[in-house]
Parts: C-alpha cells; sequence; structure tokens
C-alpha cells in the first residue's frame, strides 16, 4: 500500500438499533483528514456513569482487519475528556487484526459529577495504524549506545 490508499476492511453490523426508530450510522471520518472514525454507544436508553465509575458500552459494531501487518487502537475523545472527565478506562485499546467480535469500549468517569451517556453518542475513537511484527532474538548484551539502560529524567528535566 502507498501513503494514502484506502485500505478495505470488513465491518459487521451486530446491533443496529439504538432506540425506537433510528438506525446505527456505518462509521465514517468525520472529515478527509479526521485520523479515525467516531464509535457510538450502542444503547437503548441513556446510561448514567457515577463519577470514579468504569463502564463497558457496546458499539453494535464488528471490525475484522484481517491483515496482521495493521491494528485497531480505540482512543478517547479529547472533548469528552476534557469538559467531562469521560475518559477510556484501560486508556487505549488494541483491536488486533484477527478479532471479530464486537467493539467493546470500557469507559470511565474520572470527573467528580455523573455524566450521562446518550443512545448514539459519540464516545471513542477507532484508529487503524501499521504494525511491525517482530522476530525477537535474545542475546547476552547489547551493542553500547550513548544512552544505555538510562531512564526516567535521564536525557533532562523536561
Amino acid at each position: 500500500m502507498q501513503l494514502g490508499d484506502l485500505m478495505n476492511v470488513q465491518v459487521k453490523i451486530i446491533n443496529a438499533i439504538i432506540g425506537k426508530d433510528e438506525r446505527f450510522p456505518l462509521p465514517t471520518r468525520a472529515t478527509d483528514g479526521s485520523a479515525g472514525i467516531d464509535l457510538r454507544a450502542c444503547i437503548d436508553a441513556p446510561l448514567t456513569i457515577k463519577a470514579g465509575e468504569s463502564v463497558l458500552v457496546g458499539t453494535g459494531l464488528a471490525i475484522y482487519i484481517q491483515n496482521p501487518d495493521y491494528v485497531g487502537l480505540i482512543m478517547p475523545r479529547s472533548g469528552l475528556g476534557h469538559k467531562h472527565g469521560i475518559v477510556l478506562g484501560n486508556l487505549t485499546g488494541v483491536i488486533d487484526a484477527d478479532y471479530q467480535g464486537e467493539l467493546m469500549v470500557s469507559i470511565w468517569n474520572r470527573s467528580q459529577t455523573a455524566f450521562s451517556l446518550e443512545p448514539g453518542e459519540r464516545l471513542a475513537q477507532y484508529v487503524l495504524v501499521p504494525v511491525v511484527q517482530a522476530k525477537f532474538e535474545q542475546v547476552d548484551e547489547f551493542v553500547a549506545t550513548e544512552r544505555g539502560a538510562g531512564g526516567f529524567g535521564h536525557t533532562g528535566k523536561n
């Protein structure tokens, strides 16, 4: 694949109803410059998430990447995190290329107030990224570098 080429990825609707007569929308990018697609809460009624509580919310979608050179990442929505304290319970979700089940989102209310998640509300985003498949080689020693094993704060204050 060349940079800018679109990759075909299979999407299966697991649960298409988000209310009485509304159809669950297919995932799309909001703009041509969007890195990912919005994932929506596939719930049939508002869900109150108490302060400090974590809940698992279905998206109604299964996305099968199929190509092991890619992985799907579930990322938080910055507006929900900044304005309401709603972030991912696991901080980032990793969806392997061979997974075929419903995408579930762990939502954590890190704020001090309850939050009401509405049916069909955008709750996270899904980004498809390349993965390097590595073959690990056990060694007794690494080739020396300037940094070596220097860890946190090793290269300066910032």
